[in-house]
């Protein structure tokens, strides 16, 4: 509980908005994205490491979840000159993020995707290190995000050069 407390404060509206757009969104992109693309990502040849589809989901919600939290700290800080940075940085990376499942599944785009994916990673970042400069701890709730788009831009990458 004392990670939701910001300044000994806890203000659930704030809280609950920031956590639901990036899980909501990402549900409901995820849905639009996929939706009528199974087929054609079965028949892809995929690296050894690509885990099964069921670890998505799952991994995406904590992610979303903690970028959610992390947001939320930065907007209940009284720093608002940081944050003029750190909010919009914030807002593109999202944006990018939820652009990629659209390049990638929807539009067959996975080369553009993949240099979508590599802008949205220095976007992460560069929110990450705007977070940290407010507070340590909506910084490093960014970190497994920027750990696992990595990991997504390696698979990105080898699925591309396994389907040219």
């Amino acid at each position: 509980m004392e990670l939701l407390k910001v300044q000994g404060q806890l203000d659930w509206k704030k809280l609950t908005r920031n956590v639901l757009i990036p899980v909501v969104g990402g549900s409901l992109i995820g849905y639009f994205a996929n939706r009528n693309t199974q087929e054609q990502y079965a028949k892809l040849e995929k690296p050894s490491f690509s885990p099964p589809g069921a670890a998505f989901p799952i991994a995406w919600t904590a992610l979303y979840t903690m970028m959610g939290v992390a947001n939320y700290r930065v907007e209940m800080k009284q720093q608002t000159q940081l944050k003029e940075v750190a909010e919009p940085l914030y807002d593109v990376q999202l944006g990018l993020n939820f652009l990629w499942s659209f390049l990638f599944f929807k539009w067959n785009l996975r080369g553009t995707a993949l240099v979508e994916m590599t802008i949205m990673l220095g976007a992460i970042a560069m929110t990450a290190y705007e977070f940290n400069k407010i507070d340590r701890t909506a910084g490093a709730l960014m970190v497994p995000y920027i750990g696992w788009v990595m990991f997504a831009l390696t698979l990105n990458y080898s699925t591309w050069k396994l389907n040219k």
